[in-house]
């Protein structure tokens, strides 16, 4: 499946260069369009089952690079495109935070972060159809979480519901009321697409988005 580019008269590309966010993420495709409204977007097909003894690290690599490449061959898109992959994990105490499912759950999460701090690892890759070649980072972002009341993390819950995300907050919506303070490079990667270090690898290969749009 892929969707066109809208408001393409907007900003713009190199006429032969398709730029292609491989995400149907809403927040992967609002962080993109703060740097140009020229892309076409696809979800890719990848199967994201963790392989054996890989980490996290290794983990956010590989997928960024198969969604990438999956969706640079599942768009149809005629000519040179220049495919987007990004996958993203969050960590507490070096393991993988799940989905909560129930309040009870994100409940049990939430508490445990009090006065501590949860880790994100984004990867983010560039695949170029034209030459075969990839690109590919782990972007490392870490959410400082203030010392929290049971009183407000129930508050936290019933307000944002926040049962279908892994660590059982929302970082751009309420969840940001649980937070002391960020460390990390780019505050975008939080939300899963890191558009400093995707700017420069965009650079890297002749593709700037502040000289290209308009």
């Amino acid at each position: 499946m892929i969707a066109r580019p809208e408001n393409s008269a907007k900003k713009h590309m190199s006429i032969n260069t398709t730029l292609l966010l491989a995400s149907t993420s809403i927040y992967r495709k609002a962080l993109l369009e703060k740097l140009t409204y020229s892309f076409a977007v696809c979800k890719p097909d990848v199967d994201e089952t963790p392989l054996q003894g890989e980490t996290p690290q290794q983990l956010v690599e590989r997928l960024a690079v198969a969604k990438a490449k999956a969706g640079a061959a599942q768009s149809g898109i005629d000519g040179r495109v220049v495919s987007i992959g990004s996958d993203q994990v969050a960590l507490f105490n070096q393991q993988i935070l799940g989905k909560p499912h129930t309040k009870e759950n994100a409940f049990a999460q939430l508490s445990s972060f009090s006065g501590h701090h949860v880790q994100f690892l984004t990867g983010l890759a560039l695949f170029d159809t034209m030459s075969g070649e990839h690109q590919v980072i782990v972007e490392p972002f870490s959410v400082y979480f203030r010392t929290l009341t049971a009183q407000e993390i129930n508050r936290y819950i019933e307000r944002e519901m926040p049962l279908q995300c892994a660590g059982s907050f929302k970082s751009e919506g309420l969840g940001i009321t649980l937070f002391e303070r960020f460390e990390g490079a780019d505050p975008n990667s939080l939300i899963g697409l890191p558009l400093i270090q995707l700017h420069k690898m965009l650079r890297a290969w002749n593709i700037d988005l502040l000289l290209d749009g308009q």
